[in-house]
């Protein structure tokens, strides 16, 4: 049956856009390069990282959701959008060959008239010179005259459940005016706020200042951090203080590193001039984790115990509160070097029932109370809402909270 909507990349960007348009009742089918996704998908089993419940799933395929495994499905929609996932690589620039395959397997079944958007984050110039040749090349089409080509960049704030999908504005960049139009269309039958960019690239900056901004402030906080912890300034007041100033300040918090798919991106691939805040905010916040080492070690010193054969208890080691997503979580290069430094590490979290740290299993306390009680040192790098602070706090031997969330005193702060 022909559908209305191609999804391809069933990742975290892929399948809330799958639901949302499933419930808006388009006829949506789903591609993906990893058949074992779409083999769990089609058998109703959720992704392990929480992104969609085993509920939601249900719904969206009695709502109609196709997980589609012949690619030529892909030829039979009027819209298709690419959501594929573009990490980064060992030299630190975005990896976009998942991209280039999605691009490739939607050209050779592209017809005349469909509308293609991208929502994969990418550099400036991306949709453009990078995304439309492949889909001309293989196609034999060309974007703008014979097929809409545009630009969308991604805005999920997975767990946020005051702007949902349809309660965040849409930005659409298209290459032409009228694929703008297509575009725009399209998603305004999703979101409540289209807003129209002038083009492409304007579409694809604005996703990169948003994805630097949240960097680089939480970089300056994480700065914060370690200078009023060397000045014996409580952080966590300064800020409450700061938050009360109605104009031209938004509180940021600090943490023990910044994890997340919103990576900070650097332009200097292309030929522009980089961002040298980018790349400083990027070192600080890649040096949190060394730094809540550093704090650790000293608490223990202070109470009279070494790092080297301690019992560490990390508690939540995902990269955001109430979801099961590592992606980037700072929880793991935190273990890796106490487990470098000799401490037995063990961790607790409700929504990872087992977790690896460099291919090797880390122990999982099922008892919270007991495993803080017994630990030497327990190091709360995650917020979860089932978490007892009070509690945790009169257990615990010794806590260290990164997040500043226990009540005052009851615990040593970041």
């Amino acid at each position: 049956m022909p559908a209305d909507l191609a999804v391809i990349g069933l990742g975290h960007l892929g399948l809330p856009l799958a639901q949302a348009a499933t419930a808006a009742g388009i006829e949506t089918v789903g591609h993906d390069t990893d058949p074992r996704v779409l083999a769990d998908l089609r058998a109703g089993r959720p992704p392990v990282d929480g992104s969609l419940t085993a509920a939601e799933l249900r719904r969206m395929l009695s709502g109609g959701f196709r997980a589609a495994t012949d690619p030529a499905e892909l030829g039979r929609v009027r819209t298709a959008v690419i959501c594929a996932p573009t990490p980064l690589g060992a030299d630190r620039t975005l990896d976009l060959s998942a991209v280039a395959d999605a691009a490739r397997t939607l050209a050779a079944r592209l017809r005349p008239h469909t509308t293609v958007i991208l929502e994969s984050a990418g550099y400036p110039g991306t949709t453009e010179d990078f995304l439309r040749p492949l889909l001309e090349e293989g196609s034999g089409l060309r974007a703008g005259r014979d097929f809409h080509l545009a630009y969308s960049p991604s805005r999920l704030d997975p767990g946020n459940r005051t702007y949902g999908f349809a309660a965040t504005p849409r930005v659409i960049g298209g290459l032409t005016p009228a694929c703008t139009e297509s575009a725009a269309a399209f998603y305004g039958r999703l979101t409540d706020k289209v807003v129209r960019a002038r083009g492409t690239r304007e579409a694809e900056m604005a996703k990169l200042l948003e994805t630097n901004y949240r960097q680089v402030n939480i970089a300056l906080v994480n700065e914060m951090a370690v200078l009023c912890h060397d000045m014996g300034v409580d952080l966590w007041d300064v800020i409450r203080c700061a938050e009360t100033k109605p104009f031209g300040f938004q509180p940021f918090r600090p943490g023990p590193g910044v994890g997340g798919h919103g990576v900070p991106l650097d332009p200097t691939p292309l030929p522009y001039t980089g961002l040298r805040m980018v790349g400083l905010a990027r070192e600080i916040n890649a040096h949190m984790p060394q730094y809540v080492i550093q704090r650790s070690t000293t608490l223990l010193n202070e109470h009279g115990k070494s790092a080297r054969g301690a019992r560490v208890l990390l508690l939540g080691v995902t990269y955001k509160p109430d979801l099961a997503d590592l992606e980037g979580s700072p929880a793991a290069e935190v273990a890796g070097r106490l487990i470098d430094l000799g401490a037995a590490v063990s961790y607790h979290d409700p929504y990872v029932p087992d977790w690896r740290v460099r291919d090797q299993p880390v122990p999982r306390a099922d008892s919270l109370y007991e495993a803080a009680a017994h630990a030497d040192l327990t190091v709360l790098l995650q917020h979860h809402r089932t978490y007892d602070l009070q509690g945790l706090s009169v257990k615990a031997q010794l806590l260290l909270d990164t997040r500043g969330v226990t009540p005052g005193g009851a615990a040593h702060r970041l």
